[in-house]
């Protein structure tokens, strides 16, 4: 009995981490061919290369068209969607009216000034430049 003990002990050892790690495995497999099937149109998805886009149509089984830019529109297999990806909505709490911001007085020792007034002072003094970006010349591919 003692004989069969530890090579039964040493295959538990090995088998439970066997077994756990391929019931991770097929629920990962699971959950992605779920996200997949449920792709619809207007879903918000990341590529698996990290392109961002909105569905445009999915009624093929195996590509979807994913638009990238307003007017781009680009096919895509299933199996690269990683992910759906919630829409940014921006909520009245984030859009701020400049208007509607009180600025800070700050305290001198020539008196009560207020921050905004500095700052329309600089912004006024400040002299823009020209750009100095150049444009490459196109390339020439086939030639050497």
């Amino acid at each position: 009995m003692n004989n069969l003990l530890l090579p039964l002990l040493l295959m538990l050892v090995v088998a439970v981490p066997l077994v756990m790690g391929t019931r991770k495995q097929k629920k990962a497999a699971a959950a992605q061919k779920e996200l997949q099937n449920s792709i619809a149109p207007g879903d918000r998805v990341m590529t698996t290369s990290g392109m961002y886009g909105t569905v445009a149509d999915s009624s093929s089984d195996d590509t979807i068209d994913v638009e990238i830019a307003p007017g781009i529109v680009t096919t895509w297999l299933r199996q690269a969607v990683r992910e759906k990806v919630l829409p940014v909505v921006e909520t009245d709490e984030d859009a701020v009216d400049a208007e509607d911001t009180e600025h800070p007085i700050i305290e001198s020792s020539s008196g009560i000034e207020n921050e905004r007034i500095e700052n329309e002072r600089i912004e006024n003094e400040r002299i823009e430049e020209p750009s100095t970006a150049q444009i490459a010349p196109p390339l020439e591919h086939g030639k050497k």
